[in-house]
C-alpha cells in the first residue's frame, strides 16, 4: 500500500487492541471522527506523555465530536502491564510487528540526527515536562528510529488529514490538533 492521502478512505485492517481484543480499524471508528496518533512504543517517555496529555485533555477532544486511537509498537502484554491502574479514555493499538507502520509507509528516521531533525532543544522540553509528570524511560520496543504519523477520518471513513511527521515532534499538539478539527 502506499502513503495514505486527504480524500482517501482510511483501510479497513484488522488490529489489536488493549481494550477491545482483536477488531478492525473501522469498528473502532464507531461511526465517530476519529484521529490515528502513530507513535513509537509505550516506554518512550515522550510517546507516554503524548498518551498522558491527550488523557488529561480528552474531554476537549470529545468536544469536537471526535475520539483518539494510539497506534504503538509496544507488545498487548507490556500495555497491559504498564497501564494496568490507568483506565484510559481511548483505544491503543498494538502493532508490535509494525505491520501498519510498513502498510501505511510511515518510516523510521535513517539516522538519529533525522529523527530529532534540528528540534533536540523541543524534545529536550518535552522530555522535561514527561518527567515533571513522573514519567521516565521504560523498556525499549519496536524501531527507535521510528517517526510518528497523524491520521483525522471522519464519520465516512474519509481521510480529512494526514501528516507524516518529517522528525519526532513534528506532529500537532492537542491545541494545534482541536484547531484542525
Amino acid at each position: 500500500m502506499a502513503k495514505l492521502v486527504k480524500g482517501q478512505q482510511f483501510p479497513c485492517v484488522k488490529v489489536n487492541t488493549l481494550y477491545k481484543g482483536e477488531t478492525t480499524t473501522k469498528e473502532l471508528m464507531e461511526g465517530k471522527k476519529t484521529v490515528f496518533w502513530f507513535l513509537r512504543y509505550l516506554g518512550c517517555t515522550v510517546c507516554r506523555y503524548d498518551i498522558h496529555v491527550a488523557s488529561q485533555r480528552y474531554e476537549e477532544i470529545k468536544e469536537k465530536d471526535a475520539q483518539i486511537v494510539f497506534v504503538l509498537q509496544s507488545k498487548k502484554s507490556l500495555l497491559e502491564e504498564e497501564l494496568k491502574d490507568v483506565k484510559l479514555p481511548f483505544e491503543i493499538i498494538s502493532d508490535p510487528d509494525m505491520l501498519l507502520y510498513k502498510e501505511f509507509e510511515i518510516m523510521p528516521g535513517k539516522d538519529a540526527e533525522e529523527l530529532l531533525g534540528g528540534q533536540l532543544e523541543k524534545l529536550k522540553a518535552k522530555g522535561a515536562a514527561a518527567a515533571e509528570a513522573g514519567f521516565s524511560h521504560g523498556e525499549y520496543e519496536g524501531d527507535e528510529l521510528q517517526l510518528p504519523a497523524m491520521f483525522i477520518v471522519d464519520k465516512e471513513g474519509t481521510i480529512e488529514y494526514a501528516k507524516y511527521a518529517e522528525n519526532i515532534m513534528d506532529l500537532p499538539t492537542i491545541d494545534e490538533l482541536k484547531e484542525i478539527l
